[in-house]
């Protein structure tokens, strides 16, 4: 069910999609990271309009595309220090994983299988669909039978709920209790004779 947030992401954020493209092609050079680069701009618009409506929401999403792309490219200069040649040759001994690390890796994935399970259907397809099978949005589109837009809203609001989930836990309590509450308007009308939503 939508909610006002919702209705202000698409009114005033998703009416500048072509723009907002255009100038992703325009300024970043790698296309195969276009759509990831877009929903993450988006993902973290809407994250900042849940704590504040901007007051100017097409300049404030053009801004965060800035800082998102200046950001990757920061994160893209910083030089990775790889090994050369075979390990065992050098005669070096390489901690295992410990016994504390196995169990907290092991219990984040707990963490994350529940949270999974706590999300709406459709949404939670869409993100094992896109994340974990890393198929492009077009395909999750194909093989759902949805438009790609409805791909992006369901992986956004699967973002904000696995992050509302993993930071403060509120998120998809809020989900799990809309569910609850409509199952008991729909009994209530069946009760009364009236027909469910």
């Amino acid at each position: 069910m939508p909610t006002a947030l919702d209705d202000w992401f698409v009114r005033e954020v998703l009416v500048h999609e072509a723009a907002l493209a255009g100038y992703l092609r325009r300024c970043w050079p790698w296309s195969d990271e276009l759509h990831d680069l877009r929903q993450e701009v988006y993902v973290r618009v809407y994250e900042a309009a849940g704590k504040a409506l901007p007051t100017m929401p097409k300049s404030f999403l053009f801004a965060t595309a800035r800082h998102l792309m200046t950001d990757r490219q920061r994160r893209a200069r910083v030089v990775r220090i790889e090994p050369v040649g075979d390990p065992d040759a050098w005669n070096v001994l390489v901690d295992e994983c410990s016994p504390e690390r196995w169990c907290g890796g092991r219990q984040v994935l707990a963490r994350l299988a529940r949270a999974l399970d706590r999300l709406p259907d459709r949404c939670r397809e869409v993100v094992w669909l896109r994340r974990v099978e890393e198929l492009s949005q077009k395909e999750v589109a194909v093989r759902m039978g949805i438009s790609e837009k409805t791909v992006e809203k369901h992986l956004a609001k699967g973002m904000r709920l696995l992050a509302g989930h993993f930071h403060d836990g509120d998120a998809l309590a809020a989900v799990d209790g809309m569910h609850v509450d409509r199952r008991r308007t729909r009994r209530g009308q069946e009760a009364d004779g009236q027909p469910a939503d």
